[in-house]
């Protein structure tokens, strides 16, 4: 029992200081240098309607432009300190790597190679999707079993590339592919039909067919391929900044469970619910951990919204991807959006 109680007794010596210096043990570079930068640098599709594209004005809209607008939020109170920088599908590692950007918040899978070998790290889930392929009406193809021998246009350097050959081999069926890097041709060469079948994500193909010369044209066959969690990535070593970008999404999230959007944020400053009022930083000081604000995620609600005010104004049904819900719905409505408790 002396010695029991004696091993219990060092280990709460060494703990308490561990515990102690948790708020302060966040540091690392990034931070300072986007503060003292005066501007966040998102790495973004270089045109994805819905999701990163740049409007008639030029100015970027999109479900992953308005998360890097709510990460400016969180560091500098203002979502209008960024800078959009469109990258390819080859480009987009690279970049983050080299510190071209300070977060890559395009349409990136996460993988468990991309997680271990690329020095990045995940930093969360945005949208849960899943590889398909698009096909011209015209073709009476209704399946992705009938593609056998087909021509199927897609990046390299992506998962898509990997699922396209997996699916095929799986169902012991050929096809040739049409590589090309850029999106924006890889769009033209399908629409000018030098491929029978177009492969991405099935989000990606609601975008593109909405920029078609003719939608109506093109149907989105039924088959998903693969698993495609999409979301946000950070470079390794900087858990500071790591911490600031999962728990920017990870707020979004939140503020939905609990009924806080851009709307009513100021109204519900007043809630006495202690989960709003940690949320809203009333209470809990967990801007300070993170060297913000405490008002952090106060001020994405504000300008930015929740995840569901961000997800219907940029793909809900309501716009031209009219896309449900469905698996990117909050938990409690049988959907897989789950952010871990602010508290």
């Amino acid at each position: 029992m002396k010695k029991l109680i004696a091993t219990l007794a060092l280990s709460a010596a060494f703990a308490a200081p561990v515990l102690a210096q948790a708020p302060g043990g966040l540091r690392g570079p990034t931070l300072d240098t986007i503060k003292a930068r005066g501007q966040l640098i998102c790495g973004v599709n270089t045109a994805l309607p819905g999701f990163s594209a740049p409007d008639a004005q030029g100015v970027w809209r999109g479900l992953d432009v308005d998360l890097c607008k709510a990460i400016a939020a969180a560091v500098f109170g203002d979502a209008n300190k960024v800078r959009f920088v469109p990258t390819t599908s080859q480009q987009r590692f690279v970049a983050l790597q080299s510190g071209e950007i300070d977060v890559l918040t395009r349409n990136a899978t996460q993988t468990f190679a991309r997680d271990v070998s690329l020095g990045l790290h995940e930093a969360g889930v945005n949208f849960y999707d899943g590889q398909g392929f698009i096909v011209r009406k015209a073709s009476n193809i209704a399946s992705a079993r009938q593609l056998d021998g087909a021509t199927v246009c897609v990046q390299p350097g992506t998962t898509t590339e990997l699922n396209l050959a997996d699916y095929f081999r799986a169902q012991k069926m050929k096809f040739t592919p049409v590589v090309i890097e850029r999106l924006e041709e890889n769009i033209a060469a399908y629409q000018a039909g030098r491929c029978d079948a177009y492969t991405t994500d099935a989000s990606g193909l609601a975008a593109i067919r909405t920029s078609l010369a003719v939608p109506g044209d093109h149907i989105i066959l039924p088959e998903r391929i693969s698993k495609e969690p999409l979301g946000p990535m950070v470079r390794k070593g900087d858990d500071q900044w790591l911490a600031i970008v999962k728990w920017t999404l990870r707020a979004m999230i939140e503020a939905e469970e609990y009924g806080v959007n851009q709307a009513n944020v100021d109204e519900m400053l007043k809630s006495t619910d202690p989960v709003v009022q940690r949320v809203l930083g009333v209470q809990g000081g967990f801007g300070a951990m993170m060297g913000l604000d405490n008002k952090w995620a106060y001020n994405i609600v504000k300008q930015i919204g929740n995840y569901g005010d961000s997800f219907e104004r940029n793909v809900g049904v309501k716009t031209p991807l009219a896309l449900e819900r469905g698996i990117n719905d909050l938990w409690t409505k049988g959907g897989l959006m789950y952010a871990i408790p602010l508290r």
